[in-house]
């Protein structure tokens, strides 16, 4: 990572946030054969900040910007991207007051919930941004969100890994993507806002944060994510007519540790006996089984019908009204570190991060 510093020598670095620029289209500029990353992105925000009225300017927070050397394509991110970014602010936590991470927007959310779990008992804010649209191009959505992303990460009572975009502030682990093209691109479908953008303010909802509920020193968790990099989860989501041999060909691998099914409604899945019989084979192998529903909003509860009944009594666990990501990336912080089955099933059903 090459350092860059904007600031006069006379303010504190603890006084300071920290911007991590990991890549995506926020930093990318017109080539002649498409949008591709582009260079000098420590000018360009700070070229692009200037444009603020000068009242939003002088309310920025002192800031520092690190970019990493070998951009990532969030597209292309993995559990070890994860893993580098929480051991990057690991590394910087007491030097600063807050942390911006700028990330592409297709799997933001995702390291958004990972990040939330490496860094358990956070006691500063970390908030990641991004963009849909360059940050030079015409009405980019990029200036609001770092300008918001600032604001959000100097303020001290809160203490999570959060998500700012289009004026909202959402938890990290309750985020989802659901749009590929609107600014409005995430969406918090079962837990309000942390915060959110009015007029010139940024308000933050202190009673909906991690802030009251976990005080004390950082608690991090920073396992070794090359243990769960090479497809050791898989994520299933149950389509009409699917067969038990189509789920054994997943579960059934010896290389798979834990799998995240999707259900239909509130916990459902085709009554086919056999297809339990698949379930309860790979938990009974020490696989890490959690289901939640299709839906993106709302829980399951297994049983509740006839359609889902035998789910747990197959070892499968439930996993509320989790999000995709939240879900997948626990059972991979959890698969990573060295637990007995009993205490990462255990683990898995407690809320940690107020991602259930």
């Amino acid at each position: 990572m090459s350092p860059y510093s904007p600031l006069a020598e006379s303010v504190p670095t603890q006084e300071r946030i920290l911007v991590i620029y990991t890549g995506g289209t926020i930093g990318m500029q017109q080539h002649a054969d498409g949008l591709a990353p582009g260079g000098d992105f420590t000018i360009r925000m700070a070229t692009a900040l200037n444009q603020l009225p000068l009242a939003q300017q002088q309310s920025l927070p002192p800031y520092e910007v690190i970019s990493y050397t070998t951009l990532i394509d969030s597209s292309a991110a993995t559990p070890l991207t994860w893993q580098q970014i929480a051991r990057d602010i690991n590394d910087q936590l007491t030097a600063y007051a807050g942390f911006v991470i700028i990330h592409g927007t297709d799997t933001l959310s995702w390291t958004a919930a990972s990040l939330a779990y490496q860094l358990q008992g956070l006691d500063r804010p970390v908030v990641v941004t991004g963009s849909m649209r360059p940050l030079e191009s015409p009405g980019s959505d990029a200036l609001d969100n770092l300008q918001g992303a600032l604001q959000f990460a100097a303020k001290p009572m809160l203490q999570e890994v959060a998500i700012y975009f289009a004026g909202q502030l959402l938890r990290g682990s309750r985020a989802i993507k659901q749009h590929s093209e609107a600014a409005n691109a995430f969406a918090s479908p079962n837990y309000p806002l942390l915060g959110e953008r009015v007029g010139d303010d940024f308000i933050y909802y202190l009673s909906r944060g991690l802030g009251l509920q976990q005080r004390g020193a950082p608690r991090f968790e920073l396992p070794d994510y090359r243990l769960v990099n090479q497809g050791e989860i898989v994520r299933i989501a149950l389509w009409p007519g699917i067969t038990a041999w189509q789920l054994e060909a997943w579960l059934s691998d010896s290389r798979v540790k834990g799998a995240l099914l999707q259900l239909w409604g509130a916990g459902n899945l085709p009554n086919a006996a056999n297809l339990l019989d698949v379930l309860a084979r790979a938990s009974g192998e020490g696989k890490l089984l959690a289901a939640i529903s299709l839906c993106p909003q709302g829980s399951v509860h297994l049983g509740a019908y006839a359609a889902g009944h035998g789910l747990s009594d197959a070892g499968v666990l439930a996993g509320d009204d989790m999000t995709p990501e939240a879900a997948f990336t626990k059972l991979a912080h959890l698969l990573a570190q060295p637990l007995t089955l009993e205490d990462q099933r255990q683990r898995f059903l407690t809320s940690l991060v107020g991602e259930r």
